[in-house]
């Protein structure tokens, strides 16, 4: 485990029956990819024996580190790591996806970020739901997704966690583009802020994702054609609820704004979707959370990128749904 730091805090210390509980805190970096320690709660269980103190339980509250659930592999590629329970030979092909994927996405979002990826494999879906602190149902069919370092500032993401049982079910063009989409949150971090729309982030890096794939819009979004040929075109651009990973019409909102983001980058150029994306950063933070005064941050941001407002961008991505898929 290339851990460039491993420290205990005590926060709390109790006796008990059997001896002490103490709750510290555990800070740690994984080496060339955390610059600041990544902190996570622990719960000890001490006991006497022989003059001296042993630790008898060490347990994760919240979230488990990934040594918790087993012993860790190492897969270094040339832009990458890769840490996990799974076999190495899938730690070998994660690592040469997350190779091709860094400079692919960094031809379109610059080199602005570090350029290179933190993967973390386990072995099941449940030992994932354990890193994530959630349970398995909520992404049994979610491929990888992308967190920040455990008590990590202001790191909105910085670790690609794979789901084993749903990324193995792809096809290789499926893979690629997984592991090319999570890395573009990676690139885009700095530049992710709470009010940017999960429709702009989402959208932006599957556009980038399948870049080159030669693919068409009924292949990228099939759910998504489906309903626009059946008569049930969006009204709206997805909200952020419509991402969450148990939602109805998941996959319609990941394709919808895959399709938002391809018709900036058709209609004004890659470099102009990019701008946009930066120009919602820098455009808040909003006076409050409501959608309202988010979405006028989006509005300024399109207006001084595309020459167009919100509500004339999602008439203009209605009508080209209707063109292109209906």
């Amino acid at each position: 485990m290339p851990l460039a730091a491993y420290a205990h805090r005590l926060v709390r210390l109790e006796r008990t029956a059997a001896g002490l509980a103490a709750e510290v805190q555990l800070d740690h970096r994984i080496a060339g990819y955390d610059r600041l320690p990544a902190s996570a709660t622990r719960r000890l269980a001490l006991v006497p024996a022989g003059g001296r103190w042993l630790v008898a339980a060490d347990d994760p509250v919240g979230s488990a580190l990934l040594w918790d659930l087993g012993t860790v592999r190492a897969v270094h590629g040339r832009h990458s790591l890769v840490l996990g329970l799974a076999p190495e030979d899938d730690l070998r092909a994660l690592a040469r996806e997350a190779d091709r994927a860094v400079p692919a996405v960094g031809a379109v979002w610059g080199a602005g970020w570090a350029g290179r990826l933190l993967l973390y494999a386990p072995a099941s879906l449940d030992q994932l739901a354990r890193l994530l602190d959630a349970t398995a149902a909520e992404y049994r069919n979610i491929a990888a997704v992308t967190t920040a370092a455990p008590g990590a500032p202001a790191a909105p993401a910085d670790r690609i966690l794979v789901n084993p049982e749903a990324y193995h079910g792809l096809s290789t063009l499926g893979r690629r583009v997984v592991t090319a989409h999570e890395a573009v949150h990676v690139a885009t971090r700095a530049a992710t802020r709470p009010w940017t729309p999960l429709w702009l982030s989402e959208g932006a890096a599957d556009w980038t994702a399948y870049l080159g794939a030669g693919r068409t819009a009924r292949l990228v979004a099939p759910e998504l054609a489906a309903d626009v040929a059946a008569g049930r075109l969006p009204r709206a651009l997805p909200a952020d609820a419509d991402f969450a990973t148990t939602a109805t019409g998941l996959a319609q909102a990941y394709e919808s704004a895959w399709f938002a983001c391809d018709l900036v980058a058709r209609r004004h150029g890659p470099q102009r979707l990019t701008a946009l994306y930066r120009a919602v950063a820098a455009g808040g933070p909003p006076p409050s959370d409501r959608s309202a005064d988010r979405a006028a941050v989006v509005d300024r941001a399109l207006r001084r990128t595309l020459g167009t407002g919100l509500d004339a961008f999602t008439r203009d991505w209605r009508a080209a749904l209707r063109t292109a898929l209906g």
